[in-house]
């Protein structure tokens, strides 16, 4: 093994850079739910939610009563968007008299 030595200054600049890089590196890698993506519903979990296939929500879709988001290909659904077209497809029972 061959030793190095290298002065104080130098080494102080190395130090510096190799945490400004393991700090780029630590939020590149930070999970998902840090970023708040992790709600985000791809188009299979909001069908097996509503319980719909994939042509009835592309009707939705296309009908404006469910926001999305698409990247390229992929589109995705915020659970809050979900549950609101739920309640506004919500029929509450009518008691009728007896």
């Amino acid at each position: 093994m061959e030793l190095v030595c290298i002065d104080k200054q130098t080494f102080e600049e190395l130090r510096v850079r190799f945490c400004e890089f393991e700090d780029r590196v630590t939020r590149l890698c930070r999970p998902v739910e840090d970023l708040g993506l992790k709600n985000w519903l791809d188009n299979q979990e909001v069908c097996d939610i509503l319980r719909i296939n994939k042509k009835t929500l592309q009707a939705y879709r296309a009908k404006g009563l469910l926001p999305f988001s698409r990247i390229k290909n992929k589109l995705f659904y915020k659970p809050e968007d979900i549950r609101r077209l739920l309640e506004l497809s919500y029929h509450p029972l009518i008691k009728s008299k007896l």
